[in-house]
């Protein structure tokens, strides 16, 4: 009796089983189905990341190049940019030395000759006689080696203090231009100052005196004699 109750209770599972079979396979089919889906999308997406990827690799390598030969470029402008500091410090020591050299044998020049030459009431033109005192004071500067000349200008009170320094330069640029114009003479030799109404030669009481302060002192410097004197 027990043992037919076993088999019986056997045979209805079996049946269950067999029942549920296709509603077994239609719930899996339902969970299964959309992951298989979205597994596809996922490889479709990666294939189309890859395609994307091979297709930016030659702008990708472009870029490259073109940043390596840029790097290149700025090391060439690095390079020559040092170069040029190099080259710039070298005549910076240069001159500074020369400048050197001068101030320490600025002592050694003393005035060798000097001229004043008058200009006319608000006038920065030479006059015929003020030419003929500068020829005759570059012909003794014909034979030195070491020398300058300072050019100084003046004028009398008449005026502003502004108006007469612009005024006394242009007299001192005037006999600078006449020196190195007809007498060839070195700009760099000749140093020149306005100095307005300062340092009058008199009171300008008379129309004598206001005629004597309207000019311009030139003093030849040299030190040709102290370095003659050096060697004996």
């Amino acid at each position: 009796m027990k043992r037919q109750v076993e088999m019986t209770l056997l045979a209805g599972a079996a049946l269950l089983l067999m029942g549920g079979g296709c509603a077994t396979k239609k719930y899996v089919a339902q969970r299964v189905d959309p992951v298989s889906g979205k597994v596809d999308q996922v490889d479709k997406n990666q294939q189309n990341t890859q395609k994307q990827l091979d297709a930016a690799e030659p702008r990708i390598n472009a870029a490259d190049e073109k940043a390596t030969g840029a790097d290149a470029r700025a090391g060439d402008a690095i390079n020559r940019a040092d170069e040029a500091s190099k080259k710039s410090d070298a005549v910076r020591d240069q001159l500074r030395g020369e400048l050197s050299d001068r101030i320490a044998n600025l002592d050694d020049y003393k005035s060798a000759k000097d001229v004043t030459v008058l200009f006319k009431f608000n006038s920065d033109v030479l006059t015929d006689e003020a030419r003929q005192e500068l020829d005759q004071l570059t012909n003794s500067v014909g034979s030195l080696k070491r020398y300058f000349i300072a050019i100084q200008g003046f004028t009398d009170k008449t005026g502003t203090p502004e108006y007469n320094l612009a005024l006394s330069r242009r007299r001192a640029e005037a006999v600078q231009t006449y020196l190195v114009a007809k007498h060839s003479v070195p700009v760099y030799r000749i140093q020149i100052v306005g100095l307005g109404h300062d340092k009058p030669l008199n009171d300008e009481k008379t129309r004598s005196d206001r005629e004597k302060n309207r000019r311009v002192e030139v003093v030849v410097f040299t030190a040709d004699n102290s370095q003659a004197a050096q060697n004996q």
